[in-house]
């Protein structure tokens, strides 16, 4: 493909994206929670049906592979994606399947790749990004078709792209190592399907924003011991408006006018992922939500009930969520703070004006943030990793910008590091200069009167 179609392409995409926001469902006429679009259908593809047993694989081992044309909100372009199936890791540690997707640059040569980290963040899998490129359209899966916006200038500069299902085939949103696993065994795939082009000597960069920062992060953080060899492929993770401690994040957004949807996506996310059964504890009104948002997206959360606190979904006797010692156990497996060091060079921003979108608070102890993601969590951890030994972390704040705020002004920022990283440039450095942040210490179990 020549640059002249390269130019059409990201036309098209611009064009694309244009009409899909235009014709997306307004909330008061949006489908329910999870709802694809008229006719669509299950697609057998995402099913693994062998003979043999999944454990008998490899994590990263193809199941299935196809070759499709990229679609943008249902529009095929020129663009060919190759989808893979493979064996992975679930949040509990069993063998589950994945899909990923590798798109090849019409300038891309197999040397040099960028795993995208979807922040399409939902509680159904047909919104992943995986069943976007394929074509299929829901309002859930708006976020994954207009991502092609930051695509295209990568796949111009010459990177192939490994654009995993981060949440897995169950929509395990927020189970952060779960992501991590999924990602990892999505290049391993990768490098094992010759028709990606790919293979151990590519080098490889972590790109992810909010929820893609969450796949991000835990890549590279449990990279080192689940996946040694794909982290010698590493050039760096970058990486912005991160989750950290999510029991810090539910405290933070609990009453905000729009990012207190998270609240419930989390009880769903992490009872899912983790095989816990958290409805005993919810009043009538959290259980209404809950089932309201079962297979929702972060479409169907944000703004739909402003001023929504912790208290108004819990029982009165576990108004605290420490008091459920199942809960607790949860939140502290996806506590970033409790997992390794990278060992590879990362940039990271964040966001810190969350009053630009309806989030006031400012707890003890945790303070402000970008609206849904704790500043102070995120200077701590950039902190840890320098303490820890990792001199190559670079560290930026956003003063007067909130979580959407900072996205178009952390990514080609963020590119940008990439780019170094992939010309073998010394990553730069904040540590000795980041300011303090938040304790990641596990969360406590409180004892209910």
């Amino acid at each position: 493909m020549n640059r002249r179609t390269t130019a059409v392409l990201s036309a098209a995409i611009v064009t694309a994206v244009g009409a899909g926001v235009a014709a997306a469902p307004s909330a008061s006429a949006a489908p329910a929670a999870g709802a694809r679009v008229a006719g669509a259908t299950a697609d057998p593809f995402y099913r693994y049906d062998g003979g043999k047993p999944l454990a008998s694989y490899r994590p990263g081992d193809v199941l299935k592979k196809r070759t499709l044309n990229y679609h943008v909100f249902g529009i095929p372009t020129p663009l060919k994606a190759v989808q893979l199936l493979y064996r992975t890791t679930d949040a509990q540690g069993r063998p589950s399947a994945n899909v990923t997707t590798v798109v090849r640059s019409p300038h891309g040569d197999g040397s040099k790749a960028v795993s995208y980290q979807s922040f399409y963040d939902s509680l159904s899998p047909e919104d992943g990004p995986s069943r976007a490129i394929a074509g299929d359209v829901s309002l859930g899966g708006v976020i994954a078709n207009a991502e092609s916006l930051i695509l295209a200038p990568l796949l111009a500069k010459g990177y192939d792209l490994v654009i995993p299902d981060t949440e897995g085939q169950n929509a395990d949103f927020a189970a952060g190592p779960e992501y991590g696993t999924n990602t990892l065994d999505s290049i391993r795939a990768a490098g094992r399907a010759p028709e990606t082009g790919l293979h151990a000597g590519t080098r490889i960069g972590l790109f992810g924003y909010s929820g893609g920062a969450i796949a991000t992060n835990w890549t590279s953080a449990l990279a080192p011991a689940y996946a040694p060899e794909v982290n010698r492929q590493l050039v760096g993770f970058a990486e912005g408006g991160l989750l950290v401690a999510p029991a810090h994040n539910l405290t933070y957004v609990d009453g905000a006018l729009a990012w207190n949807g998270v609240i419930p996506m989390a009880v769903i996310g992490v009872s899912r992922s983790y095989g816990i059964d958290l409805t005993p504890y919810l009043s009538a009104k959290g259980l209404a939500v809950v089932k309201e948002l079962e297979r929702g997206s972060i479409v169907d959360a944000l703004g739909h009930h402003p001023g929504m606190t912790w208290k108004d979904m819990a029982k009165p006797e576990y108004k605290d969520p420490n008091s459920i010692p199942s809960f607790v156990e949860a939140v502290n497996r996806i506590n970033l703070g409790q997992a390794a060091t990278p060992t590879i060079p990362g940039f990271i921003g964040q966001g810190n004006a969350g009053w630009l979108e309806g989030t006031f608070n400012t707890p003890p102890g945790i303070g402000t943030g970008d609206g849904v993601m704790v500043a102070g969590d995120v200077r701590a951890l950039a902190r840890q990793y320098c303490a820890n030994g990792n001199g190559s972390i670079a560290y930026e704040q956003y003063g007067l910008l909130s979580h959407v705020g900072a996205m178009p002004y952390w990514a080609p920022r963020a590119m940008a590091w990439l780019d170094d990283r992939f010309a073998g440039r010394t990553a730069p450095t904040s540590c000795g200069r980041i300011p303090a942040g938040n304790s990641l210490e596990p969360q406590k179990p409180t004892v209910t009167p």
